[in-house]
């Protein structure tokens, strides 16, 4: 089972990204295992899209739950769609963040907690 952890950095002590599809990476994770691979997000400097761009990119690599700070509703829809458990309002390391979702800790959400855009620049 891999779970997908948005970060900012390509190691498990980064800190976790509040951006779900503007996140720097994207942290492929087998919670069992621990072994890991990070994905650099191309989509976080697109102008628009970058939600469903970066929630096609999670689906193709069979991920099962994605932990995240927040998720607008076209990424939302997008993870939803494809049967991925989403988890929010997750802060701290990587690392952590595997440990508090092997513990049961997290609970998953049924709906967006940011609008549309969020995360750009101006609209932070």
């Amino acid at each position: 089972m891999k779970i997908c952890i948005t970060s900012q950095g390509k190691e498990l002590n980064s800190q976790i990204d509040p951006r779900f599809g503007r996140c720097a990476y994207f942290i492929i994770i087998d919670p069992d295992s621990m072994e890991f691979e990070a994905i650099e997000n191309t989509s976080a400097q697109s102008m628009g899209g970058a939600g469903i761009q970066s929630g096609q990119l999670i689906s193709s690599k069979g991920v099962k739950s994605i932990l995240t700070g927040n998720v607008g509703p076209n990424a939302f829809q997008t993870l939803q769609a494809s049967g991925i458990e989403i988890i929010t309002g997750v802060s701290g390391t990587v690392e952590d963040a595997v440990k508090k979702y092997k513990e049961g800790t997290f609970k998953p959400i049924d709906d967006a907690t940011v609008g549309s855009h969020y995360g750009m620049k101006n609209n932070k």
